[in-house]
């Protein structure tokens, strides 16, 4: 089957192991509605290969992602071109996708890891960030949850503590923190990131086949009943109720002008 072209990302492929690389490095990777439908469509075509084991998530430039694009904020969204359910799910969607997508996933962090694109990471099966990574969560300070199952998933990840406080509080954290936490697999100097994802890579990519990933369908059945990241489900709605709140949105007004100051200092 021939590589899917897209828009917005890169994919290749050469039968036992993919890249899934997000091509927006001017705006840092940063998610649209537009965005995450292709990786959903991108998830749905690795399922279709038959000697798939390993996809490598990354992101094009000096960001893995930057979250959902600010400049999207409204309460009238577009309608997702992935389907959903209301216009604010296609984060979910994306998520839920890459989660149960067969393949291992392994995200390749550096730069920015901000909000969704924290909660990308996240839908991933290991990761593997350089040094100078920095994890960012703002929802709250935009007057929103944190949505797409994101909150469940770092329950899984970090434990409920650490969730609560990170989210709340929106306080950035390094690589360092984030291994500690339990949340990457491994941290290396940057100019070796290339390398040790290399070589997590082909070392899941080398062994049987089916054994990998029944190992990967097991553990993510098991941590389904632990987290329930179904329950994400009406994760839209809170999202949507959020960019209606007059508080919300004074706080969204306030980040985003506190965002293009910093632009054009």
């Amino acid at each position: 089957m021939d590589t899917p072209a897209f828009e917005h990302l890169l994919i290749t492929c050469d039968g036992r192991r993919a890249t899934l690389t997000l091509n927006r490095p001017d705006s840092l990777n940063s998610l649209t509605n537009e965005v995450m439908a292709e990786i959903v469509a991108a998830a749905d075509w690795f399922d279709h290969q038959p000697d798939l084991r390993v996809v490598v998530v990354d992101g094009a430039g000096r960001a893995f992602c930057a979250g959902f694009n600010v400049n999207e904020f409204r309460d009238d969204m577009p309608q997702s071109p992935a389907g959903g359910r209301i216009p604010a799910d296609t984060g979910r969607l994306m998520a839920d996708a890459l989660e149960r997508t067969t393949p291992v996933l392994i995200a390749r962090l550096h730069g920015h890891v901000v909000g969704g694109g924290l909660v990308l990471a996240a839908a991933c099966d290991l990761r593997v960030a350089a040094d100078d990574s920095n994890f960012f969560i703002p929802e709250v300070d935009l007057g929103i949850p944190l949505a797409w199952g994101g909150i469940p998933r770092l329950v899984r990840e970090i434990g409920p503590a650490l969730t609560k406080e990170l989210v709340m509080t929106c306080r950035p954290f390094d690589a360092a923190e984030a291994k500690a936490a339990g949340f990457v697999n491994r941290v290396v100097p940057a100019a070796e990131l290339d390398a040790a994802v290399d070589y997590l890579a082909e070392e899941v990519a080398s062994r049987p086949r089916l054994a990998v990933l029944a190992t990967k369908a097991h553990v993510n059945a098991v941590t389904s009943q632990m987290v329930g990241t179904g329950r994400a489900w009406s994760d839209g709605d809170g999202l949507g109720a959020a960019l209606r709140d007059p508080e919300a949105r004074a706080a969204q007004a306030a980040y985003l002008g506190k965002i293009q100051g910093a632009k054009r200092s």
